[in-house]
């Protein structure tokens, strides 16, 4: 086994896991602290030690709010330690190998995790890489720095460091792929054979290090999780990047609250005044710091880049589960919904009409449609149209999860099936769910060691075959309550929005 591994600033000695057939390495740094003059710069190069450091516990936590406080479903799932350490100094990663020696080669996941970019951590339970390294994969987990400290936007920054002026969370981001890169041999992996992937925000960070050209030839496929939006009703300028000067409008306000005038003076706060004061101002709605528009890392909609083929283009996995985000037309009554689908829909309006998913009205608004699973799909169909295109599969989480709160396929849930951790988790899972989870993540190493996640799972036992999601083949793969089910695009209404977006 790889017990120790010589990194390019120190070797770092790691620990048996559960099964002490892996290795488990984690806080180890791969970029210098993002404190007083690091603060709100891209990262920098870390320091090299000499001796052997142990990399036996998980890092701090970026800055954000103590978790484990509330009681939503999220605290409920994963949120459960409101002790665990927060620091700004937060910029380490973890592996886990199951390789006995460093010429192995072994394919390599690196994983951002989701949350808003203003919450989330590589410690939650749930993110345990422990079942994917039995599979003959490297798993990596990235921490990056969040909110305020991640995204904040200032004209100062734009006119002092025009190289890096915003996006730290998403450069943390890269320097911990570009540290892969060059460090992942020492841990049996293959620097040639990098998938990314995350979920929600660690979806959207995947599509934005995708639309960053600079990336190319840095890793070779991607998973998008729950991870695309396109609402075919309304325009949502949320998941479009603002301005360098929207923006930092956003950062000015942030300034003036905390009392400061110039970066010199932001800079030399301490970390919690500058948390305490963001969380209050975005709690109540005037502040939310997110990827920008900076002309550098990021160049506009990840999504458009996508449909434009303007992308590293690597094979894709993207979904979503059945119950997450969805859309609906906020239209009062009947005679609102018509007026509504004449303006939208224009001479193909009857026909919108016509379909019955139109016409429901689930409390929310007519209409409802998930926004991910059409994001998904517009941004295959257009890759399939360019005549070199790359493989893409899409899938659709729609299980039944237990529990007396009958929470549905609720948003992130997957993340336990995806990873096969539901031994983690206090729902009562039952073994037929236990099967799901290990056939899910089958199919998803499968994909991160070739691309094309056919093929055999973990037993021995080929699994049902997952065809591509194209212009002309709309194949599906829907993990239902007996396991995976291939079928083909099962929705005209679907189909329709998805001409009309």
């Amino acid at each position: 086994m790889i017990r120790t591994a010589k990194t390019e600033y120190g070797t770092v000695r790691g620990l048996p896991a559960a099964d002490p057939r892996i290795t488990s390495f984690k806080g180890i740094p791969f970029a210098a602290p993002p404190v007083g003059e690091n603060r709100w710069r891209a990262p920098q190069p870390c320091e090299s030690w000499k001796g052997v450091r142990d990399c036996y516990a998980f890092a701090p936590i970026s800055m954000q709010d103590t978790p484990g406080l509330g009681t939503d479903i999220y605290c409920r799932e994963w949120h459960v330690d409101p002790d665990i350490a927060i620091s700004e100094d937060c910029l380490y990663l973890n592996v886990w190998t199951g390789a006995k020696s460093t010429d192995e080669k072994q394919p390599v996941l690196v994983w951002f995790f989701g949350g808003g970019f203003q919450w989330g951590y590589t410690s939650e339970m749930e993110f345990d890489g422990e079942r994917i390294a039995r599979r003959g994969i490297v798993v990596v987990t990235v921490n990056y720095r969040l909110g305020a400290f991640g995204f904040l936007t200032h004209p100062e920054l734009a006119s002092s460091q025009p190289d890096a002026p915003a996006n730290f969370g998403c450069l943390d981001q890269q320097a911990g792929i570009k540290w892969v890169k060059r460090n992942i041999a020492a841990f049996g992996g293959d620097p040639d054979n990098i998938t990314i992937a995350g979920q929600s925000a660690g979806g959207g960070s995947v599509m934005a290090q995708m639309a960053c050209l600079d990336n190319e030839g840095l890793f070779q496929r991607a998973t998008v999780m729950s991870g695309m939006f396109k609402n075919p009703y309304y325009l949502n300028r949320f998941f479009v990047p603002l301005s360098l000067e929207e923006a930092g409008k956003l950062g000015e306000q942030l300034f003036e609250a905390l009392g400061v005038k110039t970066l010199a003076e932001a800079r030399q706060l301490d970390a919690e005044t500058v948390k305490s004061k963001y969380s209050e101002l975005r709690n109540e709605g005037k502040v939310f710091f997110n990827i920008v528009n900076d002309g550098r890392f990021c160049t506009g909609d990840s999504l458009k880049a996508f449909w434009e083929g303007r992308r590293c283009r690597v094979p894709v996995m993207s979904g979503n589960t059945e119950d997450e985000f969805k859309e609906h037309i906020g239209a009062a009554n009947e005679e609102e919904l018509k007026g509504f689908a004449a303006e939208r829909f224009g001479k193909d309006a009857e026909q919108f009409l016509s379909f019955p998913e139109a016409n429901i009205n689930d409390g929310d608004g007519y209409a409802p449609v998930s926004s991910i699973e059409l994001g998904a799909k517009s941004a295959f169909i257009a890759e399939s149209r360019l005549p070199d295109a790359n493989s893409c599969y899409y899938y659709r989480f729609a299980p039944d999860i237990p529990g007396e709160d009958h929470p549905g396929t609720f948003h992130s849930v997957d993340l336990w099936f995806f990873f096969e951790t539901l031994a983690k988790c206090t729902r009562p899972y039952e073994g037929r769910h236990y099967d799901i989870a290990r056939q899910i993540c089958d199919y998803w190493c499968n994909f991160i060691k070739t691309g094309d996640p056919n093929g055999f799972d973990i037993n021995g036992n080929r699994l049902p075959e997952w065809k591509p999601y194209t212009d002309t083949d709309r194949n599906e793969m829907e993990f239902t309550p007996d396991g995976a089910l291939p079928r083909e695009e099962h929705s005209a209404f679907t189909k329709f929005l998805l001409e009309h977006l």
